[in-house]
């Protein structure tokens, strides 16, 4: 079996700048993924991306994968990580469709959404409930829906929605928004926004698509006529394919400063880590930086 010198999992904006740091450094390695861009690819109108002033998570993404072909990166797609391992000094990969062996291990698999676990949530997915504004939000043109969350993610959702449906709910579980300021402003500016602060929903419903949704808000149980529901509650590590490494009390893998995991020769970057503020241009320097760990780990170690 051939030894790479690294493997990267995952091509998020933290994976495919690690990919195109490893490619500079002509390191010998492999790109495993399910997709390329990861969230990046699920996001808005992005405003806060250094050297653009507007761009969005599709436009963003595609950016990356042209960088990515650019170096001629070898990446397999679409393939999961089912089983990580140590092989002596060398660190094993198992995935749904082969076997590698390398000399370390960069994880970048980020993060998935969490889901509300309310009756109707798993008969409506994709049948009205989704996880994907980006994704999914054109399919509900001059519908009336509901975003739940009122987190960044959630807001993100609702700007979007704002823009083509007749009324947008915004379902937040906290006694106020808790996104950025600038985009409750902007939220608050939108005539067919409603915002139900301390509330939270209780069921979904509807026949062969949804309905609508009951809602408890302020101790009262309410009914909203939606045909769409964006769950943006937040996200859970996409990483349960080894326990050896360490984990905090999110399920994110603990890394130092130099993207080091607990086990030596494998590092990770981006949501996938414990480092604090979820952004994408944080996930890119991630993504470097454990590549140049892994870079600084092969100049030093004999194989």
């Amino acid at each position: 079996m051939k030894i790479y010198d690294s493997i990267i999992l995952g091509a998020g904006p933290a994976g495919i700048t690690a990919a195109v740091y490893a490619a500079r450094k002509k390191i010998d390695f492999l790109v495993v993924t399910l997709d390329i861009g990861g969230q990046a690819a699920w996001s808005g109108d992005i405003e806060n991306y250094t050297g653009y002033q507007f761009i969005t998570g599709p436009e963003l993404a595609l950016k990356f994968q042209e960088h990515m072909k650019a170096f001629d990166i070898k990446i397999n797609m679409p393939e999961v990580a089912k089983r990580v391992s140590k092989e002596g000094n060398l660190v094993k990969t198992v995935t749904d469709k082969a076997q590698y062996l390398s000399k370390t291990l960069i994880i970048t698999t980020g993060k998935s959404p969490r889901f509300l676990n309310v009756p109707g949530e798993k008969e409506f997915k994709n049948k009205g409930v989704t996880y994907c504004a980006t994704c999914d939000g054109p399919i509900f043109k001059d519908k009336p829906v509901a975003i739940i969350g009122g987190g960044n993610s959630g807001l993100d959702a609702a700007l979007q929605m704002i823009k083509i449906s007749p009324k947008v709910y915004i379902i937040n579980i906290a006694p106020s928004l808790t996104g950025d300021p600038i985009m409750v402003e902007t939220l608050a500016k939108a005539s067919n926004a409603q915002v139900l602060n301390n509330s939270r929903v209780k069921k979904i419903y509807g026949d062969k698509f949804v309905r609508g949704i009951e809602v408890e808000t302020e101790g009262a149980l309410k009914d909203l006529k939606v045909e769409g529901v964006f769950v943006e509650i937040g996200l859970i590590p996409n990483y349960g394919f080894s326990d050896i490494l360490k984990l905090n009390e999110l399920g994110e893998i603990v890394v130092d400063s130099r993207n080091a995991t607990t086990v030596e020769g494998i590092f990770a970057a981006g949501d996938v880590t414990n480092v604090p503020e979820k952004q994408i241009i944080i996930a890119c320097g991630e993504g470097s930086k454990a590549c140049l760990s892994a870079f600084s780990y092969l100049s030093t170690h004999r194989f």
